[in-house]
């Protein structure tokens, strides 16, 4: 085997150094180079400390000193359904179902102040959910729902501001109750609308009557209001009669005298069957005076 020459063995010597610079470059620009994505935020530590927070887009570091400790995800999460246990103010035990939506705005707390986010959150959620329940009684967590979410998310918001994690929703999907107090619940249900049908009876009743009394003293009304019309047309005819007579003398009393006893003939003559007067002579020297005082009118 022939030995290498010299100049060859520098030649490659040259070469292989010349290719380590270029993978050192390479690695160098590598390691220096972070593309964060949208949805991303990078937590940067040097030498086991803090060095800053990639935001989205092309960032540089120093490289072999500065290394990508943390990836964290911006988008916002959704905590499992959880369910925990509660007593009122007066004293029912419900089961209450929550949802809660965050998300994270600064990982360099959330990284470094707190292990496990999700625990950490749902346990919040479960002792504000019981505290704030503890303050009410059954018919204003049913009736209130949407007040007690907002308590309930003012409340979590204030404790989870210190992991740099902003709470977006939190929602109570559902209050459950054990079977003795919804069958209790239902029996005062029915007997409210018992109640209330009972009190609508007795209103109709009781406007009935009104209308029936508002009826009868209104024909009562009418009544007296034709009594007295005919009470004033009377007192006209009466004093129209007194007028003539007061003009006319004797004359014209004997005339309304003798028209009362026509009518009177008249309605006598009108009855059913066959009947008979027996007229009296006055009654007949009446008749030729009306007529004679009717003649004497008519000329």
């Amino acid at each position: 085997m022939q030995d290498i020459p010299d100049s060859l063995l520098n030649l490659l010597g040259q070469n292989a150094a010349l290719i380590v610079l270029a993978v050192v470059l390479f690695m160098a620009i590598s390691s220096a180079v972070r593309i964060v994505p949208q949805s991303q935020k990078f937590v940067i530590e040097r030498f086991g400390r803090l060095r800053a927070v990639l935001g989205p887009g092309i960032n540089f570091i120093v490289p072999f000193l500065d290394r990508v400790a943390h990836k964290i995800s911006v988008l916002e999460r959704q905590l499992p359904t959880s369910s925990q246990d509660a007593i009122t103010a007066d004293n029912v035990l419900v089961q209450v179902e929550t949802s809660v939506f965050y998300r994270i705005i600064e990982p360099e707390k959330t990284v470094y102040r707190i292990r496990d986010i999700d625990a950490a959150i749902a346990t919040t959620v479960a002792g504000i959910v019981r505290s704030e329940i503890g303050t009410m009684e059954l018919d204003q967590v049913q009736s209130n729902r949407a007040q007690l979410i907002t308590r309930i998310r003012e409340s979590l918001a204030n404790v989870v501001d210190d992991w740099g994690i902003e709470v977006t929703r939190a929602e109570i999907l559902d209050v459950n109750l054990d079977e003795a107090t919804r069958a209790a619940m239902l029996q005062q249900l029915n007997a409210e609308r018992a109640r209330r049908a009972q009190v609508t009876e007795a209103e109709g009743k009781r406007r009935a009557v009104e209308l029936a009394a508002d009826g009868e003293l209104y024909a009562a009304e009418q009544q007296a209001k034709a009594r007295r019309v005919l009470a004033e047309a009377e007192a006209y005819a009466t004093a129209t009669i007194a007028d003539a007579i007061s003009k006319n003398g004797l004359e014209a009393a004997q005339y309304q005298v003798a028209m009362k006893q026509v009518d009177a003939l008249a309605q006598i003559a009108e009855g059913q069957g066959k009947q008979t007067l027996v007229l009296p002579a006055s009654a007949m020297d009446a008749f030729s005076d009306a007529f004679a005082l009717l003649k004497g009118r008519a000329s």
